[in-house]
């Protein structure tokens, strides 16, 4: 009995400790959030989202910045998402080392936990220097390739591991062949963590500053889509453009008002993921 009473109390307090971290950690994010949108949202205004700005003119505008952040996640995620899902399928699927294959994955988390300053400085040596792109979107957006790559590996090595093997036996019994069966049973099974890793990369992507200062820049002039991809364009993402606001400049009104955009944009982009998400699972017959 005396045993009885003490395996209950012992689940009674881990359950407590369990709610209040979750209670305190979900109290902390919105409070953040909430404090963000009531500073930043009176801020915003249609003038400030269509304009650049003009040290000239005194206008504050960060229509270059919104643009230049959509074209670093575009190219971004053009680049590493069949490098980051080819690697993880090859190592989940074809690797025989396994050897080889653990030290291939403690190589991606000790690269995923890299401070993203040292990204920047090689991709600056790497990109910038070396292979001559000078200063632009380009060699920022090949800095987060390089910077991304370990997580979209990882999450969906991962999720390719929950796959059951019944479904990999169940389509090469059928006469799938191995590809055949990888691409349309293994992957459309693991959607949700490729997914996972997609959105994980994009709140790098956006949130970066760091690295993009040595490699994309700090210009606010506004380029066309295929000028992103020419090497020498700079253009500054509004991380960037938040931490010049807030540290440079002193303007908060306008640094929360960033902030309050780049909230509201991460919310998109996810949302917009996960309906993609639950669209090919739907196509590929997954319930």
């Amino acid at each position: 009995m005396k045993n009885s009473e003490k395996r209950k109390i012992k689940e009674h307090f881990l359950k407590t400790l369990v709610f209040s971290a979750a209670g305190i950690t979900g109290t902390f994010f919105i409070g953040i959030v909430v404090y963000i949108l009531f500073r930043g949202l009176p801020h915003i205004s249609l003038g400030l989202l269509t304009s650049k700005p003009s040290l000239l003119n005194g206008t504050v505008g960060i229509l270059p910045n919104i643009l230049n952040t959509l074209y670093a996640i575009f190219i971004t995620l053009l680049i590493v998402l069949p490098l980051g899902v080819g690697a993880a399928v090859y190592l989940n699927e074809y690797a025989k080392n396994k050897r080889a294959v653990r030290i291939i994955e403690f190589a991606a988390e000790t690269l995923a936990g890299i401070p993203s300053i040292i990204y920047g400085l090689v991709g600056m040596l790497i990109f910038v220097q070396f292979c001559s792109l000078e200063t632009s979107i380009m060699a920022g957006s090949l800095t987060l390739v390089i910077m991304t790559l370990p997580t979209i590996i990882r999450t969906t090595q991962e999720s390719l591991k929950t796959v059951p093997d019944g479904y990999r036996e169940g389509a090469l019994a059928l006469g799938a062949g191995k590809w055949h069966m990888i691409r349309t049973t293994v992957l459309p099974s693991a959607i949700d963590g490729i997914v996972t890793g997609c959105i994980l990369s994009i709140g790098r992507i956006v949130g970066e500053s760091a690295a993009l200062m040595f490699t994309a820049g700090m210009a606010n002039e506004v380029l066309g889509f295929f000028e992103a991809f020419v090497p020498g364009n700079a253009g500054s993402t509004l991380a960037v453009s938040l931490y010049v606001y807030a540290k440079e400049r002193g303007d908060s009104d306008t640094a929360f008002a960033i902030a309050a955009i780049l909230l509201i944009l991460t919310a998109l982009i996810n949302f917009g993921a996960k309906l993609a998400a639950k669209k090919l699972g739907k196509g590929s017959g997954r319930k």
